[in-house]
């Protein structure tokens, strides 16, 4: 474990020491406020209309106006901003030919993989934290629901392990960080659409597999605030799938 922390550390010193984490920040934080005021302002209007034709203020959902939309959209920006933060991870390596390095230090593989899964997602997380301004503001003028909240930030902290995890397996199979990044989200694009090639009326088992695997339902329900061991099973198997498959990678090159 000690290893695993200290190669953590390394490339989450990499990120900052670089300007990739600032600006992805910053491009983050800027289309997420924009997205979220639009919502509060849809939200205000949507009051305004009801309150003039009722004669009172309406009893909204403030979480399924304004917070679901947002976070469904904020979950789109964060899968096309996770190839961007895992691509380098191991092309970077094997472009500068320091592959071998890696391979021979007291590391083991599993060791090698999660330190810097567990730095990706780390920065993932940051990035995620940037966000609870966005609740922090709405509460200084209507009551936030905590439940469905903190199942929405569960959901899209998990779904960034799987996003992590899958691009760590894309950034095993190439030196050039481009293709990485394009494999990455060519993978991610495919778990967020892979529902859609499911017709509703069709019950086959071939169907309920695509419908399984289908990520944007699971997070849709951890974001309207129901948390079942389904939803969570699907993330934790997910993001093993994605770990396991890049140390099967790492460990076929290794013997090259």
């Amino acid at each position: 474990m000690k290893n695993t922390v200290t190669l953590m550390k390394k490339e989450m010193k990499i990120y900052f020491i670089s300007p990739i984490a600032y600006v992805v920040a910053a491009v983050f934080l800027a289309v997420v406020d924009y997205l979220f005021s639009s919502q509060i302002y849809f939200y205000s209007s949507m009051s305004a209309q009801m309150m003039r034709f009722q004669g009172n203020l309406p009893q909204l959902n403030i979480h399924q106006a304004v917070f679901r939309p947002t976070f469904m959209n904020a979950s789109v920006i964060l899968m096309l901003i996770s190839p961007i933060l895992t691509m380098r991870l191991f092309a970077e390596e094997k472009k500068a030919k320091t592959t071998e390095l890696l391979m021979t230090s007291p590391l083991s593989i599993t060791e090698i993989i999660l330190g810097k899964f567990l730095a990706a997602w780390f920065v993932y997380l940051l990035l995620l934290a940037c966000t609870l301004h966005l609740p922090l503001l709405v509460s200084t003028f209507a009551d936030v629901p905590i439940r469905p909240l903190l199942a929405s930030y569960l959901g899209l902290a998990l779904m960034g392990a799987v996003f992590i995890s899958l691009g760590l397996f894309a950034s095993s199979l190439t030196e050039n960080q481009i293709v990485a990044a394009v494999v990455s989200f060519g993978i991610l694009i495919g778990l967020w659409l892979i529902g859609a090639m499911i017709q509703s009326d069709d019950t086959s088992a071939f169907a309920t597999v695509l419908n399984y695997l289908s990520m944007i339902d699971h997070l849709d329900n951890l974001i309207k605030g129901l948390i079942n061991t389904r939803d969570l099973m699907y993330f934790f198997t997910m993001t093993l799938v994605g770990l396991f498959m890049t140390h099967r990678v790492v460990e076929s090159q290794r013997w090259k």
